[in-house]
């Protein structure tokens, strides 16, 4: 519980320094690795997805200039959210996704749609930091199990915990200003 507070405190003076997100991120981010559920080699499995993923993804040119999209892998579920101005495109990056080695499921949450604009990427990143630091300072959530992705003011939140700290966290999630809509796409313990 020391710990908790000393990280929350940490936080704290980092947004009154402007660096919220970047302090969030670290803190949060430094100790997921130790804490976090899934193995080693899960979590080094799912960081080989993202890269392989972005790799091949970037490999095709109409993606490239034509969508807005992010990948996240969590024990093999991949979380694919952003924007594709058509559903040719959007079908082409989920089918490239999904052929890639070791992708066990992919969660399709790309809208087709214009592109986001820098104001609303800014503003997710600054969402997603007010989520961790709130799930942070919850004493019934182990936040560092918890992947916030944010997307166009949706939350979509990850990770292989129990049942009951999933609904908290989704809970906390819900009541931040300026959360749109939350999507729990946990894994259970």
């Amino acid at each position: 519980m020391k710990f908790k507070k000393t990280l929350l405190m940490l936080g704290c003076i980092s947004v009154l320094q402007g660096c919220a997100a970047a302090a969030v991120v670290a803190i949060v981010g430094g100790a997921s690795v130790a804490t976090d559920n899934r193995t080693i080699g899960k979590q080094i499995d799912d960081q080989r997805i993202e890269v392989v993923t972005h790799n091949e993804l970037a490999k095709i040119e109409e993606i490239n200039e034509n969508t807005n999209i992010q990948v996240v892998s969590v024990n093999g579920s991949v979380l694919v959210v952003g924007q594709a101005l058509n559903t040719r495109l959007r079908d082409l990056a989920i089918k490239t996704i999904s052929n890639v080695n070791g992708v066990l499921k992919v969660h399709n949450q790309v809208r087709v749609g214009n592109l986001v604009s820098a104001t609303t990427k800014s503003n997710d990143l600054w969402l997603t930091s007010k989520v961790k630091t709130a799930l942070l300072a919850h004493e019934k959530v182990k936040s560092a199990d918890v992947k916030v992705v944010t997307e166009n003011g949706e939350v979509f939140l990850m990770g292989l915990i129990p049942e009951s700290q999933a609904n908290v966290a989704v809970d906390v999630t819900r009541n931040i200003g300026g959360v749109n809509r939350v999507f729990k796409m946990f894994e259970y313990l």
